[in-house]
């Protein structure tokens, strides 16, 4: 999916939707709707992180050290929105030991609820890929005695 700046909602004057009404018409950016569902994801225990594989887990355990610099509430979430509906994919990391047939229909259910209370929009499809599983104690950096 490829994520456009904007989308409008136009109906016709039989056709109204939460979006739309007599007294003007309402514009959700699909950055909006990125953001609802990385957050939503996160919520989700189980969810270690959002993203894709090893090198852009590096760049964010790299960003997370610098002082005032953080993630992107959107990382690893691409969605397409349209006039009425929009579709998500979201790229996983989770934990280890956790079922993920039961973590991906959480995930699902609490991303769609949340885009569809705040935006009115119907999400048809939330697709996710399980790119990696985190194992405690892989985040810990490796020291050495040696002098460097």
């Amino acid at each position: 999916m490829t994520a456009t700046a904007e989308k409008t909602v136009v109906t016709t004057a039989s056709d109204t939707t939460a979006l739309v009404s007599k007294q003007g018409t309402t514009t959700i950016a699909d950055t909006v709707v990125q953001k609802i569902a990385g957050l939503a994801a996160r919520e989700v225990n189980g969810v270690y992180d959002l993203g894709g594989g090893g090198a852009a887990r590096a760049l964010s355990a790299l960003r997370d050290r610098i002082p005032g610099a953080s993630a992107s509430v959107g990382q690893g979430v691409s969605v397409e929105v349209g006039e009425k509906q929009a579709a998500v994919d979201l790229q996983l990391l989770v934990e280890y030991g956790v079922a993920i047939a039961d973590l991906a229909r959480a995930v699902r259910r609490n991303v769609i609820t949340a885009i569809e209370r705040m935006t009115g929009l119907e999400v048809v499809e939330v697709n996710i890929n399980v790119n990696d599983v985190h194992i405690p104690g892989d985040d810990e950096p490796v020291t050495s005695d040696r002098v460097l």
